[in-house]
């Protein structure tokens, strides 16, 4: 993780994409809302769990010969989205700040693109009755995505990302 977070080569992308953000944002009720001001709570962690529970189940419906796989992965398509707006409105409230959380963010998203990039792409598969290519297509998306929420809960519990905290000697 140290090599991760010491990665400076990431902050030039990672800086231009959390301006980005917050430009999209605002200040107003729409970063309220991603940030779940609502529910004083943050609501990125509860959403991360829809796309990873729909995935995995999907996956595992797929190598134990279970039907429902394909509908399981398309939900956790649909539910990526905004789960990825929810995580990169807490991400971009510290990125500027903190040159650490900047960098594991940028590859926590990054991994997060790819692993939905692999299950579009074995949903198209299985369409095209390439069953065995989309299975092996969610089960590489999986894979990224343990990697990711690794990432992810480093960025929570360590960092504080999403919950109003800050790592200790960063403002």
């Amino acid at each position: 993780m140290s090599r991760l977070e010491s990665a400076a080569s990431l902050d030039g992308p990672a800086r231009a994409a959390g301006a980005a953000v917050r430009d999209a944002v605002g200040t107003g009720a729409l970063r309220e809302a991603l940030r779940g001001s609502w529910m004083g709570h943050a609501v990125h962690p509860l959403l991360t769990d829809t796309v990873i529970g729909t995935w995995t189940s999907g996956l595992l419906l797929d190598l134990t010969g279970g039907t429902g796989g394909d509908r399981l992965l398309t939900a956790g398509i649909l539910c990526s989205i905004p789960t990825a707006l929810t995580g990169a409105g807490d991400w971009a409230e510290v990125e500027a700040n903190d040159p650490r959380a900047r960098r594991v963010g940028a590859a926590h998203a990054a991994l997060n693109v790819a692993a939905l990039g692999l299950q579009v792409a074995s949903l198209a598969a299985r369409r095209r009755d390439a069953r065995a290519r989309g299975v092996a297509l969610s089960l590489a998306a999986n894979g990224l995505l343990g990697l990711s929420g690794y990432l992810g809960g480093h960025l929570s519990y360590v960092d504080g990302v999403g919950f109003g905290l800050r790592r200790p000697g960063t403002p």
